[in-house]
């Protein structure tokens, strides 16, 4: 005996998919004019986007297909994979040491407030450099041609400059300059000797007169080998013949020397009255 095959239940719901598809249609329709009606275009696009995401990737999508009879298969589908994320933006460089020093941008402005005159004159010329704050001492106002002794009309400017170094903790380098003009009389026999001999004039007088503490300073001579300006006229070497006080930054006290074993401060010579 053959046994006929039941009929399959036919599916009078049918009709659903078309008024579903009607529905979806219509809500977009709205969503559409509800958008180019709003002054704010900003919030419209939101609403569209947010719109738009929920019908192709959230859960109303997969409600009415349930409904419709077609989520079965669409069930049994891989999930599709999230867009990968973009990689954040690398952190800004940090910030170069060459940069100006933070720690003596107040004493610049104290010099360049108490030097005005000095400043326009050209005695006296105030940068803030890498290395730290730099004075630098024209020979013509501080300094014979030739010689090592200080001049008595440079000395209130010096004074200016000393009451702003006492407030500063910083070391302090005092480094002498020459042009190239080759020296050799009976106390200098070079360049050498001349601007080491004003580097140590200029830390005497810091440390004799305006109690500088010795500790604090050091005293280097460059001759003719770090000119400011160029050697082949008579202002450029007036402009290379020079002592530079510089206050050092946090950042050139990395490379100078630390003692080993701390010190106690050398007694001062008295002041004669």
């Amino acid at each position: 005996m053959i046994r006929r095959k039941p009929p399959e239940h036919e599916n009078h719901e049918r009709w659903l998919v078309s008024y579903a598809d009607f529905i979806t249609l219509l809500f977009a329709f709205f969503v559409v004019m509800f958008a180019s009606t709003q002054a704010d275009k900003t919030k419209a696009k939101q609403v569209s986007e947010a719109v738009q995401e929920a019908l192709e990737h959230g859960q109303l999508s997969a409600a009415i297909s349930v409904v419709l009879g077609r989520g079965k298969y669409q069930a049994n589908k891989a999930p599709i994979a999230p867009a990968p994320e973009k990689p954040p933006d690398p952190p800004p460089p940090p910030p170069s040491s060459m940069g100006h020093p933070a720690d003596l941008v107040k004493s610049l402005a104290t010099l360049q407030s108490g030097l005005e005159q000095e400043l326009k004159s050209g005695k006296v010329q105030v940068t803030l450099e890498a290395r730290g704050l730099v004075i630098s001492l024209r020979e013509a106002a501080f300094f014979a041609s030739g010689d090592d002794a200080i001049e008595p009309g440079g000395l209130p400017i010096i004074a200016k400059i000393a009451a702003v170094i006492q407030d500063v903790p910083n070391p302090l380098r005092l480094e002498g300059y020459t042009d190239s003009v080759p020296i050799h009389n009976s106390r200098f026999h070079s360049n050498w000797e001349l601007s080491s001999a004003r580097g140590i004039a200029m830390l005497e007088l810091l440390r004799q007169k305006h109690r500088i503490p010795p500790e604090r300073m050091s005293v280097a001579g460059y001759a003719e080998n770090a000119p400011a300006d160029d050697n082949s006229t008579a202002e450029g070497r007036a402009h290379n013949r020079r002592v530079e006080v510089v206050l050092l930054s946090a950042e050139a006290i990395k490379s100078e020397p630390q003692p080993a074993i701390a010190q106690k401060p050398a007694a001062l010579a008295p002041q004669p009255h």
